[in-house]
């Protein structure tokens, strides 16, 4: 009985690896229409402390291959660490359009609070929110704002790889690489069209004024699922577009990591449901278990799709370097990230930066 058990195991996860490295590859012939015009494009990015390589991602945005953008920078907090160096990128680039807005704002998301703000100063009615460390190519604007002329398109999105220097952060960028970024591929091939990444989020001014503006997710954690979602159940769908985008780790620290892991796997639990059958899918924890069950046929057969799947991923479509430099890692990420599951399946609070945060049944942030 228990062998034949875990065989329907074994088979359940084989079959998600061999999904998610049909979706990487389906993903890297994908190749986006060149856009037949070029919309004015608003760039809201809220802040919140300075990042690593924080001016050399504002900078990728500042030399756009692009003819009209503006770039607002949204901070709460009147002494950001992070303002000094946007006030170094406006002198730099003074032909831009670019403003620091301080803002005040009560929302328990201190991001859409900003957000929301921003965007009553923005001059356009293409929007583009991304996070504040993210680093794009010269001409990601082009790129990402071509699927939008398909008016049945409502969010264009994109993926991200990271880099790290220590680590704790290697060690969370092959999870980026390897499990996060080839669920993200799969979610179309089972139905699911309800998701946007913070890495990109392109929408239309018309489709946000609808869904109620950012006030309307302003007490969600996971904005950028909430924001994609809502516009999605206006009747458009999202785009994966085929721009690939780069962020840094700190990650200098295990704690630290574990932390911020548990906190995506809390907002997932909460968010989007479906969460307690995940393990299914990890092949490494199951490859393990066939090999201590006597099951050696299992345990290859699994490790040698999900490596070829994470490589895949992570190499061919994200093009990490950290999956090819450690690409022997990857079986015991995956272990942690089994652990990080099992942690995610209870408790309600979450550390986000500098606060410590409660968490409904439903993803709201509570007082």
């Amino acid at each position: 009985m228990m062998t034949w058990l875990l065989a329907g195991i074994c088979l359940v996860a084989l079959g998600y690896q061999l999904t998610a490295w049909l979706a990487s590859l389906r993903h890297l012939l994908q190749q986006d229409n060149k856009p037949s015009h070029l919309p004015p494009i608003s760039i809201l990015k809220p802040v919140h402390g300075l990042d690593p390589s924080f001016y050399d991602a504002l900078v990728s945005h500042a030399t756009q291959d692009y003819p009209r953008f503006e770039i607002l920078f949204g901070v709460s907090d009147p002494n950001d660490a992070a303002i000094p160096t946007i006030e170094r990128l406006q002198r730099d680039y003074p032909q831009l359009r670019m403003k620091l807005y301080r803002t005040a704002n009560q929302a328990p998301n201190g991001k859409v609070g900003t957000l929301a703000e921003l965007a009553r100063h923005a001059s356009y009615d293409l929007l583009l929110v991304n996070d504040s460390d993210i680093r794009v190519p010269q001409n990601y604007l082009r790129r990402v704002v071509a699927p939008l002329e398909n008016p049945a398109i409502g969010v264009v999105t994109c993926l991200y790889r990271a880099t790290a220097r220590h680590l704790p952060g290697i060690w969370e960028a092959l999870g980026i690489a390897t499990d996060f970024a080839p669920s993200t591929l799969v979610a179309p091939f089972v139905g699911v069209r309800e998701f946007g990444l913070g890495s990109t989020l392109v929408f239309r001014r018309e489709d946000l004024e609808r869904i109620g503006g950012f006030p309307a997710i302003a007490d969600y954690i996971a904005d950028d699922y909430q924001l994609a979602k809502r516009i999605t159940q206006l009747g458009r769908r999202v785009h994966l577009s085929d721009v690939v985008v780069e962020t840094s780790l700190e990650g200098d620290s295990w704690a630290g990591v574990w932390a911020h892991q548990l906190r995506w796997h809390r907002t997932i639990r909460v968010s989007r449901g479906a969460y307690v059958g995940l393990p299914v899918t990890h092949a490494s924890l199951w490859a393990l278990v066939a090999a201590l069950a006597g099951q050696p046929q299992w345990s290859i057969a699994l490790l040698a799709v999900r490596l070829m799947m994470a490589f895949t991923a992570g190499w061919g479509v994200l093009r990490s370097r950290l999956v090819v430099s450690h690409f022997f890692l990857i079986p015991f990420r995956d272990l942690w990230g089994t652990a990080v599951w099992l942690a995610g399946l209870v408790g309600s609070t979450v550390q986000w930066r500098d606060r410590r945060m409660r968490l409904s049944a439903d993803g709201r942030i509570l007082p």
